[in-house]
């Protein structure tokens, strides 16, 4: 099925309509007029609604500038598409070539993937996906439009794919699952294109199998045909979909992609009930399993990493008035999630197939899920040979507790997990080994008040994860990220009368990373505080937003050895109020922020207690 049937436009994540005293507490699709640009009711009643624009609206996603060499790319055009009724169809698929008048340039320096898209009328938010050869390059959400038409682009990184873009006869397959009726008029008209870069260097430390892209990659997805897109879908704890895949002989190095995105009644899966309380209320239909969720990846069974995935909020989601023209962190690029599973290239190199999969903990309908494995070959030998020393997966430490009467309480969920794994593979590069590990703490806490019509919740997500790399006498190459995803969230609803009710929405979330990886000859580092306050109120009548208003705030932050970039930008109604950005370093940094982020051991320390760590590690198989 289409991921795009699965958003609900908008949230009413305390998921309460009139009429609550039936329990009738439930999430509903809200369509927004066609007018509603200039139907917006202003905090100041007095202050007449803004004019209609005379062109399309620009909306956009607040991230830092990919950083480019001063050349002129080699671009391909690689597709252009109306995406209109396509619901339950196949995706639109092109076969792809490598350009052959940028081959002969060499390998590039830098690899760009860019969206252009523009829509005019009455649409829902839809979710899509961009696949080579199974590979998949973007995951993305398409922004809602107005009567007056809207354009947007996204821009994407893709240098990690390089050996892709240079292999022959391959399909490029887009899945955007819209439906065009009288009701919902928006078309989404589409350019994609790649930029190929040939300029700058690369840095000078940076060595063949740890900081460069991988020499092969390959699909953790379904096979075409399909009437749908090539990711898994998971409905529930008991689906676990995988893959068989067959690893060349001369890997040293593997890392799993995980692309991951949320839909119906796990769209606001931070929100969700837990099952006491729903049975306890009557709440039939009402979306349960607690708050809390994670992907866990699989090697013939064994856990070898899980993902706690950041909570995106689509540009429907909550309050689609929010989401124009700024959107939510992630809705136009959804993060992806790296696990190492180098670790276990001893039981992979066989030359036989082997089951790489995932599943989601608590998960209801629906998730769309799929990965991409990142593999680096020796290219001086047939065989590498290689062993696990030591895997460590307990249980997830979940604990939930509930304090309600009614309809009306508090409940806490909180939870941790600690994995790791290390493996050796000897290799023309000698004897290395290489140590991976996940520490991710995670907490809920959830209020419902006002006979169920108000619901507040604050969630934080943290984790760090690292990769060492060490030879017998030096280690090789160190990778460690820091994260934290902090979420507030009120939503409740006033003035009931009728059919009529207003729906009031306050939301703060936060994508806060530090990275710091370094090898030999040289380190790199890079901080990021990104966060978004938003708040609106929508006046409903059915299902109907007849008008409401919305305003956003974003403060990016950006800091690291590659340069530096920040932007402070606000919006209201349609209308961009402030925006300043600028590329110097020093100003506000994020690495002076009082945060969760700034506890970690200094990086020389870290690489030094992993060379006197790893030695002691008891061998489990040769």
């Amino acid at each position: 099925m289409g991921g795009c049937v699965f958003l609900f436009s908008v949230f009413l994540l305390l998921l309460v309509v009139p009429g609550l005293s039936s329990a009738a507490i439930k999430r509903e699709r809200l369509t927004t007029s066609e007018e509603d640009a200039v139907a917006l009711l202003r905090r100041d009643s007095t202050s007449p609604p803004p004019p209609p624009p005379a062109g399309p609206t620009e909306y956009f996603q607040v991230t830092r500038p990919i950083p480019l060499p001063n050349d002129k790319p080699c671009s391909v055009l690689l597709l252009q598409h109306d995406f209109a009724y396509t619901y339950s169809k196949p995706p639109v698929t092109t076969a792809y070539t490598p350009p052959s008048h940028c081959r002969r340039r060499g390998t590039p320096s830098k690899v760009v993937l860019e969206w252009r898209a523009a829509c005019r009328g009455r649409q829902f938010d839809r979710i899509f996906g961009i696949w080579l050869g199974g590979v998949e390059l973007l995951r993305s959400c398409t922004a809602e439009p107005r009567a007056t038409g809207i354009v947007w682009t996204v821009e994407k990184d893709v240098t990690r794919y390089t050996s892709l873009f240079f292999s022959d006869n391959q399909t490029l397959a887009v899945f955007l699952g819209n439906i065009v009726d009288q009701t919902y008029t928006g078309i989404y008209h589409a350019n994609i294109s790649l930029h190929f870069y040939y300029g700058g260097k690369d840095l000078p430390h940076r060595h063949h199998g740890f900081d460069s892209p991988a020499d092969l990659i390959l699909p953790i997805s379904r096979n075409l045909p399909l009437e749908d897109g090539q990711w898994f879908l998971v409905q529930s704890p008991a689906d676990s979909p995988a893959k068989e895949v067959t690893i060349p002989r001369n890997a040293f190095r593997a890392v799993i992609e995980v692309f991951v995105s949320f839909h119906a009644d796990d769209e606001f899966w931070y929100g969700n009930f837990p099952d006491d309380y729903i049975s306890s209320n009557n709440l039939t239909g009402t979306p349960g399993k607690g708050p809390f969720r994670e992907v866990v990846v699989t090697v013939d069974g064994a856990v070898a990493g899980v993902v706690w995935p950041f909570p995106v909020i689509y540009t429907g989601g909550v309050n689609p008035l929010l989401w124009r023209p700024i959107t939510g962190i992630g809705s136009f690029d959804l993060p992806s999630y790296d696990i190492e599973i180098t670790p276990f290239l001893g039981k992979l190199l066989d030359g036989k197939p082997h089951r790489l999969g995932f599943a989601v903990t608590n998960a209801l309908s629906s998730w769309f899920i799929d990965g991409n494995l990142h593999i680096w070959l020796d290219s001086k030998s047939s065989q590498t040979i290689g062993g696990l020393i030591k895997h460590e997966s307990p249980e997830l430490k979940l604990y939930a507790l509930s304090d309600f009467k009614g309809l009306d309480g508090n409940f806490s969920t909180t939870g941790d997990r600690r994995i790791s794994s290390t493996g050796w593979v000897i290799s023309s590069h000698g004897k290395i080994t290489t140590h991976f590990f996940q520490v991710l703490d995670y907490k809920n806490f959830m209020e419902m008040k006002d006979n169920g019509s108000t619901q507040v919740i604050n969630q934080t997500i943290d984790s760090t994860s690292g990769v060492y790399v060490k030879s017998p006498g030096s280690v090789l190459f160190s990778d460690e990220i820091f994260r934290s995803f902090p979420l507030h969230l009120y939503s409740g609803t006033a003035d009931q009368t009728n059919e009529t009710y207003s729906l009031i929405s306050n939301l703060s979330l936060g994508f806060n990373e530090k990275r710091f990886t370094g090898e030999r000859f040289g380190f790199s580092f890079g901080a990021l505080l990104n966060s978004q306050k938003a708040d609106g109120v929508m006046i409903v009548k059915g299902n109907l937003v007849v008008s409401g208003v919305g305003s956003t705030q974003q403060d990016y932050r950006y800091e690291g050895t590659d340069g530096c970039y920040s932007r402070n930008v606000s919006s209201s109604n349609y209308t961009i109020l402030f925006d300043e950005s600028e590329k110097v370093c020093g100003r506000r940094s994020p690495f002076e922020l009082g945060s969760s982020l700034n506890r970690w051991i200094p990086y020389p320390a870290r690489r030094a207690s992993l060379s006197v760590a790893m030695p002691k590690l008891k061998k489990i198989d040769d």
